[in-house]
């Protein structure tokens, strides 16, 4: 997996506020963008967003990886 990209994702989705908003942002399906999010937070060993059908939302983890104008 390439951090960079993972962390870009996880950027697009903290600073859109969901999947497809971000996905829509980076032109990929929202299954990747899914995927990309998890295998980040299985590389960190630590989950970073809390994510329902309809709300995606920052948990405590999240912020200390986050730049400021996402949080």
């Amino acid at each position: 997996m390439d951090m960079l990209n993972a962390m870009q994702t996880f950027v697009a989705v903290a600073e859109n506020s969901g999947i497809t908003a971000a996905a829509d942002k980076l032109g990929c399906s929202k299954a990747i963008v899914s995927r990309t999010l998890s295998l980040l937070e299985e590389r960190l060993d630590v989950r970073l967003l809390n994510r329902t059908t309809r709300k995606v939302s920052s948990l405590p983890s999240s912020v200390s990886i986050a730049p400021p104008r996402v949080r």
